[in-house]
């Protein structure tokens, strides 16, 4: 089997049906959703753009992160520190600036993390990710454990001109719509430049890779600097939306949780990554709101059932919910072409 079609990096037609249904359906959901669903699926999407920039890393280039969320929280602190106490701060400026520091974050602890192989990368990652986790949650002066508000949304205001306002839930959507497909976009034409065919390759084979004469660590980097970067971009959709950042952003948990929606969805397409992510704040709703049965609340421990599912998934599942699409899909072929 081919690693493209091992990491289902070609997307079967059936599972294309499925992306553009399921786009449909995001572009008419402010129709018909409440401000409450509205807001809801605004954060699936905004995790969907954190999961994606750890497929980057993860599904990609086969390098797992266990701090992933320091990048995240990074943007959303640099969105609350740029952010007067009395006004609106330009979404123009901000933005990239916060994007910028995340990507700047991880190419600084990317020049080292990346040197380091297997179990070793996993742990060094994670521990740069605690120290900027306490360096925030220690520190009164950057918020403390109790974190930062962001009293105004930015606003989008070109010399007076207001084309969008992002106080209105459904424009904020429809922004935070906007910039997935965009990642989407471009990450999909990445992964199949050469670049993004190098990275695959160091993912199969570094060694080969180094053998062949490309240069892994610089690719690798850019990698790392890359997913940072995008990460960033989610963190300040973030503290745009809830208005509130906290260190528990940079925490291990929120990590493992873009890891879980990576591995929920299928790896290395991207797709997976979005899919995973829109699964996973649905099914922790649906188990934090499960009803105490006799003396045990079971939504209480939404960690176990989370858990059990992610766990059957990857035994009877290993390329995700797209594998499980991609199967259904063949076997209704193969079904019909039976019956012709």
């Amino acid at each position: 089997m081919s690693a493209a079609k091992a990491n289902l990096e070609i997307l079967p037609r059936g599972v294309q049906v499925a992306l553009a249904l399921g786009l449909i359906a995001l572009v008419a959901f402010p129709f018909v959703g409440t401000d409450f669903y509205t807001q809801m699926v605004t954060r699936m999407m905004i995790m969907a753009i954190f999961a994606m920039s750890l497929d980057l890393l993860q599904g990609v280039t086969g390098l797992v992160s266990l701090g992933h969320a320091a990048y995240f929280g990074l943007a959303g602190y640099a969105l609350a520190f740029l952010t007067p106490a009395g006004e609106p701060v330009s979404l123009w400026w901000t933005l990239p600036v916060a994007v910028l520091a995340s990507g700047l974050a991880a190419l600084i602890i990317g020049f080292f993390v990346v040197r380091t192989h297997g179990i070793y990368f996993i742990m060094v990652t994670m521990a740069f990710a605690q120290m900027v986790f306490y360096l925030f949650f220690d520190n009164k002066a950057l918020g403390g454990s109790d974190g930062l508000y962001v009293n105004f949304k930015p606003s989008a205001a070109i010399l007076g001109w207001v084309p969008f306002d992002l106080d209105s839930k459904v424009t904020l959507y429809y922004f935070t719509l906007g910039a997935l497909l965009l990642v989407y976009v471009f990450l999909r034409r990445l992964l199949w430049s050469p670049f993004g065919r190098t990275l695959a390759g160091i993912r199969v084979n570094e060694h080969r890779m180094r053998a062949m004469g490309f240069g892994t660590f610089g690719y690798k980097l850019s990698a790392f600097t890359l997913a940072g970067a995008l990460a960033g971009l989610a963190g300040y959709l973030w503290g745009t939306q809830t208005g509130y950042i906290n260190p528990e952003l940079m925490g291990f948990h929120m990590s493992a949780h873009a890891i879980m929606m990576v591995i929920l969805g299928g790896m290395g397409n991207f797709a997976g990554a979005i899919v995973g992510a829109f699964a996973f704040e649905y099914l922790l709703h649906v188990f934090k709101d499960l009803p105490q049965l006799g003396s045990v609340n079971l939504g209480k421990h939404w960690q176990l059932w989370m858990g059990l599912f992610i766990v059957l998934l990857v035994t009877f599942a290993p390329r995700g919910i797209l594998g499980l699409v991609e199967k259904f899909t063949q076997r209704k072929d193969k079904a019909e072409a039976g019956h012709e």
